[in-house]
């Protein structure tokens, strides 16, 4: 019973995280194709997505300062690289990790 749980708690957190995963890459997109026209700064999207993504890029860019070149800011492009990598890797592995106790929970029934 408590590896059902645990099993059903593990792939829970999987897909929470993998849909947190997938806001924040689009939001990086929004991001992205806005800052491509003149933006009104005071707009309330602007900001959200201002507020929500310049922490992360600015933390990009002062780690990897190579990211700005040419006057073209690759960083978002590093992040949703990142975001895939911890989709894949992390998400991957903790739903492997839920099929496993699957397979455990399944072969204690059957012995």
């Amino acid at each position: 019973m408590g590896s059902v749980v645990l099993r059903q708690f593990t792939s829970a957190i999987a897909d929470v995280l993998h849909a947190l995963l997938q806001v924040y890459f689009w939001i990086l997109i929004a991001a992205a194709v806005i800052s491509w026209v003149n933006p009104d700064p005071r707009n309330p999207v602007v900001q959200f997505l201002h507020r929500v993504t310049s922490p992360v890029l600015s933390e990009v860019r002062r780690r990897l300062p190579f990211v700005y070149a040419s006057g073209i800011d690759f960083s978002p492009l590093v992040v949703i690289l990142l975001i895939q990598v911890l989709d894949r890797v992390i998400v991957g592995s903790l739903y492997e990790l839920a099929v496993r106790l699957g397979a455990i929970v399944s072969s204690v029934r059957v012995g």
